[in-house]
């Protein structure tokens, strides 16, 4: 246990709060409810990290974190979506209300639950339910400072007010995007769903799926994705069933027999690290220590970097009607990217299933934090020699009057 590990850790789960106890225990959560006690307490060394302190028998070492914006807040099951104004025609936008005299988080989030929606909101004493739709989309968060009225019932925390709600996502599945299916007659375009390897194809195919309701294809075959719900990994890639199909295929013969293409982006310093970890560890796990401190590691980049840049400069050569997305942008503004991605399938995105997405973005194939390296796996060598790929694919895709590499590429 380290410090660092212990705070990571919680952060990746939205909590506020990281303590460490006894040397080796980490603990999280959202409220400190004890009191103050001496320093001097905590007395015992971090077992993974003798210059640093965690905690002492029966006492916490605390630390507030800093959360990343894109960090999931957890609240026990629910997922904290923020403080947003009341919409017009509350009744309508979040149609299932009760008054709370007694109000808490536990309290709304339980009962929405038990309604069957998955959103809950805090307005003051009343709880609401409902689903994201376009009367209420989630994507004008406010200052959470306006919803910062104390619980009638949790004094430490905040219940939302009459004109700003504190919205929960409950457990509770909105199934409004769930349902998919093949292709009802062929396709008349093949598109490709082209990436480098680690570049976050499969997370693009489960949002496709669930925007549009129809099976992705791949020009592979892997049984660990067909068994996690991608039906369409087993037909051939020229079925015409499938609404795009996946490919890390460069090269001018494979690009030349796709009709069109979605290219998606990503870091090539976060795809090379998840390509090595699902080289070495599947889909969701990760690569071992032993891995990455040996030659596996340096002979990996020196081999998978130039194809990083090889790759993008190929589709932008010979690809036809080519959408790119960075993997980055689609993070950041899922609905925007989403709906754009959407369009080149030749599909007309509904709405409310686009903001059911949003709700469901994750699927059950994200790495968790778990593992993360605490050190930088790359040498000034090896960043010198990315940097250089980075600048060219930059300069490709400003000679075609596209928008260039997203600023955190580079430096490093």
């Amino acid at each position: 246990m380290t410090v660092f590990r212990c705070q990571d850790n919680c952060a990746e789960r939205g909590y506020l709060y990281a303590g460490l106890e006894f040397g080796a225990e980490c603990y999280c959560g959202h409220k400190i409810q004890a009191s103050n006690a001496s320093e001097s307490e905590c007395n015992m060394e971090c077992k993974g990290e003798r210059s640093n302190t965690c905690g002492g028998v029966n006492r916490l070492s605390i630390y507030r974190l800093e959360l990343a914006q894109e960090s999931a807040r957890r609240y026990g099951s629910a997922i904290f979506r923020g403080c947003f104004r009341q919409p017009d025609n509350v009744s309508i936008a979040l149609p299932v209300s009760r008054l709370m005299l007694n109000m808490s988080v536990d309290k709304c989030v339980d009962f929405c639950t038990e309604k069957e929606y998955p959103l809950s909101a805090l307005a003051g004493p009343p709880c609401r339910c409902g689903f994201p739709t376009t009367l209420f989309t989630l994507h004008e968060r406010e200052d959470e400072q306006l919803c910062a009225q104390k619980c009638a019932g949790e004094e430490f925390e905040s219940c939302g007010t009459a004109e700003y709600l504190l919205v929960y996502q409950t457990q509770v599945q909105d199934n409004r995007c769930m349902d998919r299916r093949f292709l009802p007659s062929r396709a008349k375009q093949l598109v490709a769903l082209a990436s480098f390897p680690g570049a976050g194809n499969t997370w693009a195919r489960h949002l496709i799926e669930l925007a549009t309701g129809f099976y992705t294809g791949s020009y592979y075959f892997d049984g660990s994705l067909y068994n996690k719900g991608f039906k369409g990994e087993r037909d051939h890639w020229r079925s015409g069933r499938t609404i795009c199909i996946k490919t890390h295929e460069s090269g001018q013969k494979e690009i030349e027999s796709f009709d069109a293409a979605i290219l998606l982006i990503r870091n090539p310093y976060k795809a090379l690290m998840a390509e090595f970890n699902r080289k070495y560890g599947g889909h969701i796990g990760f690569a071992a220590h032993a891995h990455w401190k040996g030659k596996e590691w340096p002979e990996f980049v020196a081999n998978y970097a130039p194809w990083w840049a090889t790759h993008t400069l190929d589709w932008l050569r010979y690809g036809k009607k080519v959408l790119v997305v960075h993997f980055e942008d689609l993070k950041q503004d899922l609905f925007v990217q989403l709906q754009r991605m959407v369009g080149l399938l030749g599909i007309t995105a509904c709405q409310d299933r686009l903001l059911c997405v949003e709700g469901q973005k994750d699927g059950n194939f994200k790495r968790s934090g778990l593992r993360k390296l605490e050190y930088d796996p790359y040498t000034p060598e090896m960043r010198k020699m990315i940097s250089g790929y980075i600048k060219t694919v930059d300069a490709a895709l400003k000679l075609r009057n596209l928008s260039g590499v997203p600023v955190d590429y580079y430096p490093r």
